[in-house]
């Protein structure tokens, strides 16, 4: 037993497919740019990555923030999320020997409830790199 009522579970199901809705839907965006997913929903070393894409030399992690304006979506990568997001950026980087050499930054997809998705390129530096 989780210890949560049933509206708290609810609303924690319905968050989820929300989220998952919206980096569908990034991850479409970004592939009509041209991006190859490499990975989605990558939990390491304390932090999550959204999308991993691929378009050329350069690897970009991407975090996709939905909310129901855009404007809002934007204010919501903190500077406690940028640190966990780099932290698991670092450990992927780690794991995956093959990508030295590339070209790495972290981007941004932002979702409102009637817009296209916003690809923020570059949207903030991953610390440690």
């Amino acid at each position: 037993m989780t210890g949560l009522r049933p509206a708290q579970t609810e609303r924690r199901q319905a968050a989820y497919r929300r989220g998952h809705r919206a980096e569908w839907l990034a991850l479409v965006a970004l592939m009509l740019k041209g991006y190859w997913p490499i990975g989605r929903r990558l939990s390491l070393a304390g932090g999550e990555i959204d999308l991993v894409v691929q378009r050329w030399n350069t690897i970009a992690f991407v975090e996709v923030k939905a909310r129901s304006r855009r404007d809002d979506a934007r204010e919501a990568i903190t500077a406690a999320k940028r640190r966990r997001f780099s932290r698991a950026v670092r450990s992927w980087i780690g794991r995956n020997a093959w990508s030295a050499g590339m070209t790495y930054r972290a981007d941004a997809v932002f979702i409102g409830v009637r817009d296209w998705p916003a690809h923020v390129p570059d949207a903030f530096p991953i610390e440690g790199l």
